[in-house]
């Protein structure tokens, strides 16, 4: 097998933090893990799971070695070997996801078993260990996600569903290696050999060989068992809807409070906050934290209290019923709730301009992660917009790309954009700021973007900046469709709540003070993005989303209504 093979990880790297990914725990938290499991004996050969298995068991070496297998074609590959007081697995096994490896007993010796059900009660104990494991496998995550670890996607780089398929395994940060067929000669040996015709790209390709051929985001994920919603209508006390940072808190305060909680969204956990590769002024992270750390951690936390997250579910409908809420989803029975809180932010804004159509799969994106950064390569490109997201983008772009454009349409760089972003990019020699400037065109040829032409408002001088690669972030619209002729809305779509209905309460609603995130309708609520009038902050969004759970307490409490299924 050829070293640069495509169809096969990259030669994985240990982490910079390998003491943290694969640390070896004290004897007394060994103990902890005993208390709440049980030790097995463990002879050499032995398989204790294999890739593709649904593991809802963390194992740790008690004694001798354990190797974790990947496949590799037709043969099975060490990935990494496992010793005395050492972790087995990754995330993935946290969240009830098939494992990506098998484990088999290279040495025979004694494996500590605990279901993961009390890996709660682990952390109850002993904060220090159960912050241990999951900064581990936080950090294997993200190992995985750089090697190209986990399962192949292969299609071609003009392709809708190609790109559907990488966004929905990008958002959801799950582990995965794109092969674009325009680019890797191997690729039609590879579909030969799976019995798969070109015109059935793109495939899957799961870790233990399954093969799904073009597979919508919702088959998908229920082969990765992402979506919990079992059959038959579903009730809860609180249904939140949208998975970002308000979402999260939301169903992080409200399982812990007790509440049964049932969290959904359209495309990912963690929402646009996800994609944002650092951020610097999150409170209580001085040195910053990624994006999908933070709401990774918040998802782990909710699942941990019992919350129900479900990705991806496109909800269709939401109906007053009176003394519950009735929610219609697109491949999912209906789910009935005493309480619903809107959470689900907003999208970025398409770029109105000629030629977006001819390139936006291939080209144009509305988010800046590791997939579209190891896409650009070397070649330039441009983001577009003056906000946190466009001028963390360019930061995170300029890492490995030579040449960024930051196209923005202010005289200020700093009128919308925080300093600290402001200096970041000022202080960037691979950063070149164009301020009082819009995009006019996106030219090329009828594959790739080769150029796009700019004006600058302030001087009427229009010029070609050769770049491969647009990235947008132009504001966002939000998305409440859904909720039209139910809540009140403004003008752009987004939900008045608390003072702001004052002044357009409708007809016949109910005449009382409401709280800041009370919308039009009793017991429905709105937080983050959403809601008119936002702070457009994670730290905002967070707080809105536990100020939401209390009201949500406050309003089950004054009514006592059952949920009516």
């Amino acid at each position: 097998m050829a070293a640069d093979d495509p169809l096969q990880p990259r030669s994985r790297t240990l982490s910079r933090d390998s003491n943290e990914a694969f640390p070896q725990l004290t004897v007394d938290q060994m103990a902890v893990l005993t208390r709440w499991g049980q030790r097995r004996s463990a002879v050499a050969g032995d398989v204790l799971f294999r890739a593709g298995d649904v593991v809802t068991d963390v194992f740790v070496v008690q004694s001798g070695r354990v190797a974790m297998l990947r496949q590799d074609r037709d043969a099975e590959q060490v990935a990494q070997v496992h010793g005395e007081r050492q972790l087995l697995g990754e995330l993935g096994m946290l969240e009830g996801q098939p494992a990506m490896f098998s484990a088999r007993v290279l040495d025979a010796g004694e494996v500590v078993v605990v279901p993961v059900r009390h890996l709660q009660d682990v952390a109850l104990q002993d904060s220090v260990l159960g912050e241990t494991i999951l900064r581990a496998y936080l950090i294997r995550r993200t190992d995985l996600i750089d090697a190209g670890a986990g399962m192949r996607i292969v299609g071609s780089c003009y392709s809708a569903d190609t790109r559907r398929l990488l966004e929905f395994c990008t958002r959801n940060r799950l582990p995965h290696r794109w092969i674009d067929v325009e680019k890797a000669p191997e690729v039609d040996a590879f579909l030969q050999r799976m019995n798969v015709a070109p015109e059935d790209t793109p495939v899957v390709v799961l870790v233990n060989g399954k093969v799904l051929k073009n597979p919508s985001t919702a088959a998908l994920a229920d082969e990765l068992h992402l979506r919990a919603l079992s059959p038959g209508s579903q009730g809860c006390d609180l249904l939140v809807v949208g998975a970002g940072p308000a979402g999260l808190a939301a169903s992080v305060y409200g399982a812990s409070d007790g509440l049964d909680v049932t969290t959904v969204d359209a495309v990912a956990v963690g929402g646009q906050a996800s994609t944002t590769s650092r951020i610097e002024n999150y409170i209580g992270f001085p040195a910053g934290i990624s994006g999908a750390e933070l709401t990774e951690r918040a998802a782990v936390q909710a699942r941990r209290f019992g919350a129900r997250l479900v990705v991806p579910a496109h909800l269709i409908t939401l109906e007053n019923a009176g003394d519950h809420f009735r929610a219609t989803f697109d491949g999912h029975d209906d789910v009935t709730a005493r309480t619903v809180l809107v959470a689900s932010g907003a999208r970025y804004r398409r770029l109105d301009v000629p030629g977006l159509d001819r390139f936006e799969t291939a080209s144009v994106h509305y988010e800046a992660t590791i997939t579209e950064r190891q896409a650009c390569g070397v070649d330039p490109v441009a983001v577009i917009g003056g906000g946190n997201s466009a001028g963390q983008a360019a930061v995170f772009l300029a890492h490995t790309t030579p040449n960024v454009y930051l196209i923005v349409r202010d005289h200020d760089l700093g009128a919308k954009m925080s300093r600290y972003l402001v200096e970041q990019i000022s202080g960037n020699h691979r950063i070149v700021v164009m301020t009082d400037t819009e995009v006019r065109e996106l030219l090329g040829d009828h594959r790739y973007l080769t150029s796009i032409e700019v004006r600058n408002n302030a001087t009427g001088a229009q010029k070609k900046l050769a770049v491969r690669t647009l990235f947008v972030f132009i504001g966002a619209q939000p998305q409440t469709a859904w909720l039209s002729g139910l809540a009140e809305l403004d003008r752009r779509g987004f939900i008045y709540t608390g003072a702001d209905l004052q002044s357009v309460a409708a007809e016949g609603a109910e005449n009382r003070r409401r709280s800041i995130l009370e919308t039009s309708v009793p017991g429905l609520f709105a937080a983050g993005d959403v809601r008119s009038g936002a702070t457009r902050r994670v730290a905002a969004a967070m707080g809105e989303g536990a100020i939401a759970v209390a009201l949500a307490g406050q309003y089950l409490t004054r009514t006592g209504r059952p949920v009516t299924p």
